[in-house]
């Protein structure tokens, strides 16, 4: 029987390659917008007459004339209505709006984005098997674009769309036995993330339509109620969990009420999480899993949800429910052989916050049924997860956060061992985050463990500066632990170090 574990690692189909010059065209399709330029030589020739002449009122030598002339210094008053009418106006002076052309309006286009170089060295490898990729030494050499936009259609309604392109060039520097997978997943790519319409149908009624995310729950570490969107799994550890969400196609509804509000979700677009590829150095297994037999995209499979959210003094609550499919696929056997499949399950779930003093407490429970596992065919069960967490913020520009999971399946069956699952999984986070030198270095260190038998899991440690106001360097370094938990009894030698170099714009 085949290990539960070892099937979610082959879940997402792996993206197609594009070549360099499609990402090229994508780019300079997405940086188009027009501009509005003034014209420099009107603005030359109308210099200074937005300025009021200037007078003297130095009095006459000759007191005779003072007095003959006495009043006539002062602005007259008209009597005449009509005629103050016609010649209102007259008596301001002349200003550069009234002399230079209109001012032109603000683009309805914002822009933004960043420019990302990466590298990062492995420095615990073994030798791998003759034939096999060598992962030792330098593994990444990446350029990233980021490109975000918003468009403001008027009034409280905007078009947002944002998307990547990225190009490796270690798999061309470096002659490696890389398998198609590999270079598919990891050497290029180009992706549209989120594009979606957003506004106000009435003063209580809002509208989201699009590709976009929608995040659950209260932790920031470790996912209970989050369970909307697909992960990036690709680098696991390397990138925190906010960086790693996938958008889907939803239309999102949003009532508010008081202290409350309540979101209606309907999810038409069905993906899962992108997995690492079939001959990487985060891929545990020495042969390709099963194929996958994902639903499709329709009407009949749309994923739908609701959540319902109060925001109070102190605290605040949430309630969720949603019948979607389950993005940790089992086996199934078919006439045509072993295939992986998706259930299609049901979860009920609450979070909540408390904030007292430098303290803040969190709490997650969800509730899952119709699970299906591999080793126990035409069976489903349920699951209950348990969050609890806190986090201090009481140092002077830091904070220390601790995050603790309980996932317990009802009604265990031993057969579920071959799969390493067991009745209670528990994991950890623990997470230190400080800001120093008047907000110019950045220092993050985050442990998270399986604490069953032998703890499995990563610790990343990350130090950015900012060497000017767009522009940060950050390094660091991953450790990977080796337990008895998939995968990372199979990656423990998969520590790096990592180094970045951001330009935002």
């Amino acid at each position: 029987m085949l290990n539960k574990s070892f099937l979610l690692m082959n879940q997402a189909q792996p993206p197609k390659r594009l070549s360099p010059i499609a990402a090229l065209a994508f780019l300079l399709l997405l940086w188009a917008t027009p501009t509005l330029a003034s014209d420099p030589d009107l603005e030359e020739v109308l210099e200074g007459f937005d300025d009021p002449a200037e007078t003297t009122n130095a009095p006459s030598s000759n007191p005779e004339l003072d007095e003959v002339m006495e009043g006539f210094d002062d602005s007259p008053q008209a009597t005449d209505d009509g005629l103050d009418d016609v010649l209102e106006g007259f008596d301001e002076p002349a200003t550069e709006s009234t002399l230079a052309e209109p001012v032109e309006a603000d683009s309805p286009w914002q822009w933004s984005g960043a420019i990302t170089l990466s590298t990062a060295y492995n420095f615990a490898h073994d030798a791998p098997p003759a034939g096999m990729a060598d992962y030792r030494g330098f593994s990444r050499l990446r350029a990233k674009l980021d490109l975000e936009t918003d468009y403001k259609i008027g009034g409280s309604w905007k078009l947002h769309a944002d998307g990547h392109a990225f190009h490796d060039f270690i798999y061309e520097i470096r002659d490696e036995n890389y398998t198609e997978e590999v270079l598919d997943a990891y050497e290029q790519e180009i992706e549209l993330d989120e594009l979606f319409l957003q506004g106000s149908l009435t003063d209580s009624l809002d509208l989201k339509m699009g590709r976009q995310v929608v995040v659950w729950g209260k932790s920031d570490n470790l996912r209970v109620t989050d369970i909307l969107n697909p992960l990036d799994q690709r680098e696991p550890g390397m990138t925190d969990i906010e960086d790693i969400r996938r958008s889907l196609t939803m239309t999102k509804l949003d009532w508010y009420f008081g202290d409350w509000s309540l979101s209606g979700i309907l999810i038409h677009e069905i993906e899962f999480n992108k997995n690492p590829a079939f001959g990487s150095d985060f891929y545990p297994f020495p042969t390709k899993m099963p194929r996958e037999d994902p639903p499709h995209s329709s009407l009949e499979n749309t994923e739908y949800a609701l959540a319902l959210n109060g925001i109070f003094s102190g605290w605040d609550i949430a309630f969720y429910a949603a019948h979607l499919f389950d993005d940790q696929a089992h086996q199934e056997t078919r006439a045509s052989g072993p295939v992986l499949e998706h259930a299609r399950v049901t979860m009920a779930g609450t979070a909540i916050n408390v904030a007292t003093g430098n303290w803040l407490f969190k709490g997650e429970a969800a509730h899952f049924m119709d699970l299906e596992y591999t080793t126990l065919p035409g069976k489903e069960k349920a699951r209950t997860d348990l969050l609890l967490g806190v986090e201090y913020s009481g140092f002077d520009e830091a904070s220390l956060s601790l995050e603790l999971v309980d996932r317990h399946i009802h009604n265990y069956e031993g057969a579920l061992r071959a799969e390493g699952i067991r009745r209670d999984e528990l994991q950890s986070a623990i997470r230190f985050q400080g800001d120093y030198l008047h907000d110019r270095l950045h220092l993050t260190v985050l442990n998270s463990l399986y604490l069953q038998g032998e703890p499995g899991g990563f610790t990343r440690a990350s130090l950015g500066y900012d060497l000017a106001d767009a522009l940060t360097l950050t390094g660091g370094v991953v450790l990977y632990h080796e337990g008895d938990k998939m995968p990372f009894n199979a990656i423990g030698d998969s520590d790096r170090l990592f180094l970045d170099l951001k330009y935002s714009f």
